[in-house]
């Protein structure tokens, strides 16, 4: 195969190899200037990618091999289809025995089948002689000459996962491969009672900062069950919205973020409710060291912090568990005679989860032991490197050798598993049509579990982030690998499949945080600053069926988190499959920077004030984001503040001539930004009425915003700066119910989920 880029310049090939692997060539943002890739960032990641190109020799060679790619694999490793309109054809490539061999020696003897194995293990074999098959091409690779053709795609007349197994023969040679084949629907779910004009609210919540006089200085799965009760009776809501609840490394100030975890597929133990574990009621020593006054003392002081102490909580919890866990091993699991009902639950749950909860667990045990043995060694890529693949021969040895620590990690993801799906449960009996709202992360932490599990599922070199914008100047870094999409498709997208399973579960709704992220996903070379990254294109027609899939099989309605410069066709495309928008009152603007009216924000979407990166309605409309951002030198000059704040009082100008048009301000207030330099009651009242009034059929509020909190959760861009993730809430659950303040501000927000016809129930 000769090259056709033999007359192109060395910036054209590297142009034309970009362009080839999905590096765009230029993006606009968020002021409407658009950014042309340069050469070097489509260098750095090529490489990142795997993909060598520091001299023109090595780029050639990347074409030429890109190029033989398509010949040399016998198909396509997955094939992601909709039930509605699958393929027609399934097409192949063989060789044949030499570049003279006739075309009719080989066609004649050519013998092909396939075995269709659904989820449930049956299969059904398809033969094909070469009459049934249909020619299509020949190419010349390497001296060889290969054959392409193509046999009807068989009829599969469920949802689900597939595996064919293709097997071509002839006199000289026979060839196999598996193919994965998802036959998905052609939109997600959407419940019966959000169809036709049906529409819900409720409440968001960050829930490691929920008081209560019986948690351990973090909220818990037991605060969680009295909010669902909270909103339901209360507030007469359907949703319960949450921060991801995936494993963090629980360090301050680095890894408490739950938006950079360890693990996208399994929880931080921290939520834990412990006393409500049955292993805990049989466990005299765990209830001993929790009753010693020490402890006592301990939990006193962590209720009080005004911040979350995530060090504190998650070692006097994991001291706790360990003592919980020696109870069931000595009443269940090494408990001579039958085995318990207890038992077989978790080793039915060990079997489900498999590899995925045999790496997570091994990752825990391994961190604990070697960092217990140097305190000095954070992150796994200081470990000896036997340790640093989780497939080593030395990795093995470890987890025989310390079974029973692997085992513990296991063990608390079972508990979290439990006591979730026991409020998920309460809700849907308290008429909830969606109850727990979930949220995935985009992120990973590059020196978490899953990329020292999957560490060939990720681009290095590369960090994930996004590009200056009006809230974040300088861009973001997210300090995250990016997926190498190579290795995903040809694992079939199993640990995407996985990922969404695992966070579908025990709930009626699931935000995916950045959602872009399925179309396209800003890359940043190592040492660069965010401006100078480029956009990498995603194969978003397999993932966004995929999420449909999982969506229709769970239940569960997904929230796409498309905010930022999402071109338009992004949003049509996201609609047409019944995922929802996510709409914020601040970025709701029209061509002339004026907020668009109620009856213009779309009906498919959820409708918030702001998320955890931005200023509160409080915060917003006081400056105070703007306060923290110059306290901690966002702001290379002042002048740069000056303008913020103009910016700012022009946005609250124009919301209250807004709020007054509607009639939702009396219009005989003043308009001036000076007369309200607090969000008054009115001001309140008038802001969540607009959200409420919306065609939008999911309302979530924060709890931030019902109670006029001013400091938001998370300052992107700061560390020690700023108290990211640790803010805890205004009232306590028990004040929820009893303090008049927090009283009133209820009453207020049911009165709208009332009048707005947001309050249906379940049957």
């Amino acid at each position: 195969m000769k090259s056709g880029l033999s007359k192109l310049s060395y910036k054209q090939i590297i142009d034309e190899l970009a362009a080839s692997y999905g590096i765009e060539p230029e993006y606009r943002d968020t002021w409407g200037r658009v950014h042309r890739t340069s050469l070097g960032a489509k260098r750095n990641i090529l490489k990142g990618l795997g993909v060598g190109v520091d001299t023109e020799a090595q780029a050639n060679e990347a074409w030429n091999a890109r190029e033989k790619d398509k010949w040399l694999r016998m198909a396509e490793p997955t094939v992601v289809a909709t039930l509605s309109s699958p393929p027609k054809e399934l097409t192949f490539q063989i060789p044949l025995r030499s570049q003279s061999a006739s075309a009719d020696s080989v066609t004649e003897d050519l013998e092909v089948s396939l075995k269709v194995t659904d989820e449930n293990g049956t299969v059904r074999r398809l033969d094909f002689t070469y009459k049934d098959l249909s020619f299509c091409e020949t190419r010349q690779v390497d001296n060889k000459v290969y054959e392409r053709w193509s046999l009807p795609f068989p009829q599969l007349q469920t949802l689900g996962y597939y595996r064919f197994h293709l097997s071509v023969s002839t006199e000289a040679q026979q060839k196999s491969q598996t193919i994965f084949v998802a036959i998905c629907p052609d939109k997600a779910y959407l419940p019966p009672s959000l169809q036709g004009d049906g529409r819900a609210a409720g409440i968001a919540i960050s829930l490691y900062g929920v008081r209560s006089r019986r948690n351990w200085g973090v909220g818990d799965l037991g605060d969680l069950k009295e909010i669902v009760d909270w909103v339901a009776e209360d507030l007469h809501g359907s949703i319960v919205g949450l921060n991801p609840l995936h494993a963090i490394f629980n360090r301050s100030p680095y890894n408490t973020s739950p938006y950079l975890p360890t693990s996208r597929f399994y929880r931080n133990f921290i939520y834990l409710d412990v006393p409500a574990m049955k292993d805990y009621q049989d466990s005299p020593e765990a209830q001993t060291l929790v009753n010693a006054p020490e402890t006592q003392r301990l939990l006193s002081k962590l209720r009080a912090s005004e911040t979350v102490q995530y060090e504190q909580v998650a070692a006097l919890k994991q001291k706790v568990l360990k003592e919980i866990f020696q109870a069931f091993l000595e009443n269940h699991w090494n408990k001579p005679g039958h085995k318990t009902d207890h038992q077989k639950e978790l080793e039915n749950y060990i079997e489900r989860e498999g590899l995925l909860l045999d790496n997570f667990a091994t990752f825990c045990a391994l961190d604990s032991a070697i960092h217990s043995r140097d305190p000095q060694v954070w992150t796994w890529p200081q470990w000896p490197p036997e340790y640093q693949r989780p497939d080593s021969k030395a990795v093995q040895r470890f987890q025989q050798e310390h079974s029973q620590e692997v085992l513990f990690y296991k063990y608390v993801q079972w508990q979290i598993e439990n006591q979730l799906s026991e409020v998920q449960s309460f809700a849907r009996k308290r008429g909830m049509c969606i109850g727990l709202y979930h949220d995935l992360s985009v992120a990973i932490d590059r020196f978490g579990g899953d990329f020292w599990a999957y560490q060939d599922f990720f681009v290095s070199g590369i960090h994930v982030g996004a590009p200056p914008d009006a809230f974040s100047q300088h861009g973001q870094d997210w300090g995250s690998p990016p997926p190498n999409m190579k290795r995903f498709q040809e694992s079939g997208y199993d640990l995407f499949v996985k990922e969404i399973q695992k966070n579908c579960a025990f709930g009626g709704a699931l935000r995916i945080d950045h959602v872009m992220r399925l179309f396209r996903i800003y890359c940043i070379p190592d040492g660069e600053p965010p401006k100078k990254g480029a956009y990498l294109s995603q194969p978003f027609e397999d993932l966004l069926r995929i999420l449909a899939l999982e969506s229709i099989r769970n239940e569960v309605v997904i929230i796409g988190e498309d905010l930022g410069t999402v071109p338009l066709h992004i949003r049509d495309r996201l609609k047409e499959k019944n995922i929802f928008s996510y709409r914020l009152l601040y970025f709701e603007k029209d061509d002339e920077q004026d907020f668009v009216r109620p009856q213009d924000y779309p009906e498919l979407a959820l409708v918030t004030v702001a998320t955890h990166d931005l200023p509160t309605l409080a915060g917003f409309w006081t400056h105070r984001d703007i306060e923290v951002r110059k306290e901690a030198g966002m702001f290379a000059k002042q002048q740069a503040v000056i303008n913020a704040v103009a910016e700012r009082d022009e946005d609250k100008q124009k919301l209250l001539a807004c709020l007054q048009d509607l009639d939702l301000l009396s219009a005989g207030c003043d308009r001036g930004v000076r007369t309200y330099p607090e969000v008054t009651g009115k001001v309140h009242n008038a802001v969540i009425g607009f959200l409420a009034l919306t065609p939008a059929k999911l309302f979530v509020l924060s709890q931030d915003d019902l109670f006029k909190e001013k400091d938001q959760q998370n300052l992107p861009g700061t560390t020690a700066e700023y108290p990211n993730w640790s803010l805890k809430m205004k009232y306590s659950v028990e004040q929820l119910r009893k303090d008049p303040n927090a009283k009133a501000f209820c009453d207020m927000f049911r009165d709208w989920i009332d009048r707005s016809g947001r309050n249906k129930r379940t049957v």
